[in-house]
Parts: C-alpha cells; structure tokens; sequence
C-alpha cells in the first residue's frame, strides 16, 4: 500500500517492535530514511540496539504520536511520502505483566503506555464514580454490562482497593453473564480496552494525527492505518472518506469553496485478515487496515 521508494521519506508512527520500521528501512533502500516514534521508552532503546547498523537512514523520536507536526518539524522534515500507523500495545507491552495491560498474569493494575502519564488504571477504577464508571466502560469498551460491572467495581472497593490485573479480570468474569462469545473473548477483555484507552487518550490522540497529517502528506503520498478497535476504525474511516468528498463545506455555508477531493481511497472497504494469517498470528484477528493516497493536485 505505501509503495516505498528509494529516495523516500516514510513515517512510523507506533514503533512498538520495529517490524514496521524494518519493512519501511528495507522497502526504500538504500537511501529512504524512516523517522519512527514511540511513547514508550522501552520500544525506542529496544530499537536503538537493532538498528544501530542503519546509520542516519532511521531516525528515533519519543513521542505521542499525535505531535507529528512538532515531530515532523523538529526533524526538520517539511513533507512525508507515507506514514503508518499500527494503533493499540505492541506485542512487548503486553506480554510484560509489570505494565498491567494483560488479565492473562497477574501484574499492578497500570496501562500507561508512557510511564511517565499521572494516572493508572487502578486509579480510574478505584476513585471514579459509579455513573462515570459505567460511561466509561460503555463508551469505550462497547461493553452491554458496563453498568453490572461498575457496580460490582464500586461495591468491592469499599472494602479492597482495586491494584492487581487479576483481581479485577475475576471480578468482572464472575458478574458478566456467560454466553458464546465467552468462550472466543474473555468476558474482561472489553472492560481492560476501555480503560487504557482512557488511561492513555488514545482517541484524542487519533484525532489530532489525522487531523495534522494531512498537511504532512507529499502529493502522492500515502497513510496507512491499521486498527482494532471498532472506535477507533469508525474515525480513521470518517475521515478518509470526508477527505475523498469533492465538497467537505458545512452545510449552512452558501457556495462550496472547496477545490475537490484532497485524496484517493486505496481501500474501498477495511482490509482483514485472512484465516491464514490469523492462525499464524491470532492477535491480528480483529484488524482493520484503511489506505489512502493523497492527491498530487491537492493543496491541502
């Protein structure tokens, strides 16, 4: 999709691993240079020690994503020719209990993708009312139970304090009704996404990417996002599809001032995973992956 060229400039936005990174470094050689970004520490000194080989074709940034333009002009880079973005933990966060984004082992109730945020999991679960509880979990987790299981969080923790990912994955089992998705998602698994989505922003975060880079775009240029939440998928797609509009004026101004579509839809419909992949990596099997390419007469 991103159509790497050997004089390139690609953008990963969530380096996480460095998979993505190792594809873009390879796919524009040899003289492409990638600027990769991370929130998590640990991802960029892991990538540090790999890529040390690569020289200046890769440079590494610690960052939100969501400050690409500060990011973007503090490498001095005026436009890029593909970005990517893998939303979500990376395989490394959640496979180390110490950062509590698992109810798979037992580990402190954390989530902060930057350990450095001033707000844990255990402190949304334990010092948020019941009401905002409940929103929370349902906004975010599109959990149906969201309010049986804000009950139970706030009964229990009047006597003992929520700190443990286990703790609150048994609670949350045992108040939820079982049904035949019990058995393919864990009856947590919702409840765990919506709170470190909270914990970390990332909505927010989406947003102010996409709304940012656009400007970034060389004409000809392509964004890729992959996503694994329905909420997060739902906004990359609003804004792919507003971009590719001819007219994206409010409905109350007079005459359309727009100048045509400013990109091309790559993916008519998300990309998924096929069943091939998804035995190969069971993890991918909620992806969602939306292309664009920005028009080469576009001024935006």
């Amino acid at each position: 999709m991103l159509q790497c060229q050997p004089e390139g400039r690609y953008v990963d936005g969530t380096l996480g691993g460095g998979g993505y990174t190792e594809a873009l470094l390879e796919a524009s050689a040899p003289g492409g240079r990638v600027l990769a970004i991370d929130w998590d520490q640990g991802a960029i000194e892991r990538a540090r020690s790999r890529f040390e080989s690569q020289g200046s074709r890769l440079t590494l940034h610690r960052a939100n994503f969501a400050t690409i333009g500060d990011v973007l002009r503090e490498a001095d880079w005026p436009r890029v020719d593909g970005a990517v973005l893998d939303l979500g933990i990376s395989s490394f966060q959640l496979d180390d209990p110490a950062r509590g984004f698992s109810f798979q082992a037992d580990g402190p109730l954390d989530m902060r993708m930057d350990l450095t945020l001033p707000r844990t999991a255990a402190d949304l679960v334990n010092l948020l009312p019941e009401r905002d509880l409940a929103k929370l979990i349902t906004d975010l987790g599109e959990e149906r139970w969201a309010r049986r299981i804000a009950h139970a969080i706030v009964t229990q923790r009047k006597s003992i304090p929520f700190e443990r990912t286990v703790q609150l994955a048994e609670l949350v089992h045992m108040v939820v009704p079982k049904t035949a998705d019990s058995r393919r998602i864990h009856p947590a698994t919702r409840t765990f996404q919506a709170l470190r989505i909270a914990v970390n922003r990332e909505l927010d975060s989406l947003k102010q990417f996409l709304d940012d880079i656009i400007q970034w775009l060389a004409p000809g240029g392509r964004l890729v996002i992959v996503a694994f939440h329905s909420l997060e998928d739902r906004m990359v797609k609003e804004h792919f599809k507003l971009w590719a509009k001819t007219c994206r004026c409010p409905r109350n101004v007079p005459a359309c001032t727009c100048e045509g579509p400013v990109v091309r839809l790559l993916t008519k419909r998300a990309l998924k995973p096929s069943e091939q992949e998804i035995a190969q990596n069971p993890r991918a099997r909620s992806a969602r992956l939306r292309a664009i390419e920005k028009l080469p007469d576009s001024s935006a």
